[in-house]
């Protein structure tokens, strides 16, 4: 079977080029797309078909050969190394931040907010409730902020009193408190 002509065939490498390729190609330590990359263009250099290239670095399809190929012709070796992007764009700044840590800080009303304690759902509902709050924030949104505001709650369990805790009982609400609390926290 005869192969129809390229729209964008592959350029001449240099003497460079084809020496960083073929270091970056047997590459154990390099981004594995960087490497698949660099092996593909080494293929089609060395006379492989797209889809044959495709096939030597787990590919199904050409069109991704093809598409690293007219990348290789517009801007040299920069095409094997990773491009930025592929992440959606911060939708949250300082103000939405800020916005996020007061609502944690705030202590959780029960009739309100349904809740005693935090928990990242119960805080993700009363910021979506709230007339000030971000309709949208997702709770991994949530745990990022506390996260990078240095809030563990796995480590220091900070976002509850230890030691008291409120049970529902048939005469009503009580207040149960751990004497040895202080020690068990350690």
């Amino acid at each position: 079977m005869v192969s129809r002509p390229k729209k964008d065939p592959l350029r001449p490498f240099t003497n460079s080029e084809r020496r960083a390729l073929g270091q970056l190609a047997r590459s154990h330590s390099a981004p594995a797309l960087s490497v698949a990359r660099a092996r593909a263009l080494l293929a089609v250099s060395d006379g492989a078909s797209y889809t044959d290239a495709a096939l030597l670095v787990g590919r199904a399809l050409g069109d991704s050969v093809a598409a690293w190929v007219a990348r290789f012709n517009q801007v040299g070796l920069a095409a094997v190394e990773r491009q930025p992007g592929g992440r959606p764009p911060t939708q949250y700044g300082p103000a939405e931040r800020d916005r996020i840590l007061a609502e944690f800080r705030r202590p959780p009303d029960r009739e309100r907010d349904g809740t005693a304690t935090w928990s990242l759902t119960t805080l993700q509902r009363a910021l979506r409730r709230a007339p000030d709050g971000l309709p949208k924030v997702s709770t991994y949104t949530i745990w990022a902020v506390l996260h990078d505001a240095g809030i563990s709650w796995q480590r220091d369990r900070s976002w509850c009193k230890t030691g008291v805790a409120i049970r529902k009982r048939k005469r009503g609400e009580v207040t149960v408190y751990d004497p040895d609390a202080s020690a068990k926290k350690g």
